[in-house]
């Protein structure tokens, strides 16, 4: 028996139409409502959970976009931050998205996320490089929402991202991004 040696995962391919990767997304607001719209068209095409992610670079553009495929992918990693952080990560070939190869930041670098990250996501965000966090609903919204655990977070979450230099900011579009968790709860969606 041979070992997997390679790990292959890809976002549904209605992601292609769904966003415009050429204009900017200016306010705090356009990028998380971004992240919502990817959340609520993965649930409609049954192509995974009702989280989106989106990258945001330099003059507020997108660099990559994520959502949950942990299902239809077969990985419990594959979600929505994780996949929008690995796709930008290869885009610009670094692991730190705001350090170029010369280990200098090359400008600010956002993930709008339509809700608050798990604990993975959470880990992934402390290392991926990026300089700001904007949030939808919140973990407490996920969990009576849905029967997801978003798992154990350290008391003070975002102090700790603040440290470490990144900005939250909590409650942008929540009650459109509870509306996505809402409409997914009722439709008897899986826990991953």
């Amino acid at each position: 028996m041979m070992l997997y040696a390679q790990v292959h995962l890809t976002l549904p391919v209605w992601v292609q139409d769904a966003v415009d990767a050429g204009r900017p997304y200016p306010s705090d607001h356009d990028k998380v409502a971004l992240a919502v719209d990817l959340s609520r068209r993965n649930i409609e095409a049954g192509t995974g959970g009702p989280f989106g992610a989106v990258v945001f670079g330099p003059e507020d553009r997108i660099v990559a976009i994520g959502v949950n495929v942990v299902l239809p992918q077969h990985t419990s990693l594959a979600h929505a931050e994780n996949m929008a952080y690995m796709l930008a990560q290869q885009r610009l070939q670094r692991a730190r998205l705001n350090l170029n190869e010369q280990g200098e930041r090359d400008g600010s670098y956002t993930l709008a996320t339509s809700s608050q990250p798990c604990c993975q996501c959470y880990g992934a965000t402390v290392w991926a490089g990026i300089d700001r966090l904007l949030i939808g609903a919140r973990a407490e919204d996920v969990m009576a929402l849905t029967e997801f655990d978003e798992g154990p977070l350290p008391a003070d979450w975002i102090g700790e991202l603040g440290k470490r230099g990144v900005e939250v900011t909590r409650d942008i579009a929540r009650e459109a991004a509870c509306d996505v968790l809402r409409e997914y709860g009722t439709r008897g969606g899986a826990k991953y």
